[in-house]
């Protein structure tokens, strides 16, 4: 029979190493934390340049003036839907407000239809959802 004097020495002697496992674990959780945001930092400026050699003014504008240019691809429009939310922006809300119709489908092809979940995201973070990844690239 396992008394309690036996138990806490096998807590005492486990615990060191388990101590050292959820170390390593929050280590290489906050290493692909820190890997994501930068990424999505580096994908957001990468599209904010994509809109800016097309057109004018800052990374906003020329995001909304992409989004809101109809002869632009629907992948393209999708995809400056997403950094104009990653942006977080309230210049950006008239415009997605726009294009936004609530009314989401279970599957939507992002090459083919102006995407209403990428949009109902855009629309949280620009009106002002705590975007976690955004501290590590936005200013």
């Amino acid at each position: 029979m396992i008394n309690n004097m036996t138990i806490k020495k096998i807590i005492d002697k486990l615990l060191p190493q388990l101590s050292v496992l959820v170390a390593i674990g929050i280590g290489v959780f906050l290493l692909f934390f820190v890997i994501t945001c930068t990424w999505i930092g580096f994908e957001v400026k990468s599209e904010c340049k994509h809109a800016q050699d097309k057109y004018d003014g800052d990374c906003v504008g020329a995001l909304i003036e992409l989004l809101d240019n109809e002869n632009e691809g629907f992948k393209d429009r999708n995809t400056a839907i997403w950094a104009l939310g990653e942006m977080g922006d309230a210049r950006a809300l008239p415009v997605l407000e726009k294009y936004y119709t609530g009314d989401i489908p279970e599957r939507e092809p992002l090459n083919k239809v102006i995407s209403q979940y990428e949009l109902k995201k855009a629309l949280n973070l620009a009106r002002g959802g705590t975007n976690l990844t955004a501290i590590f690239w936005r200013y």
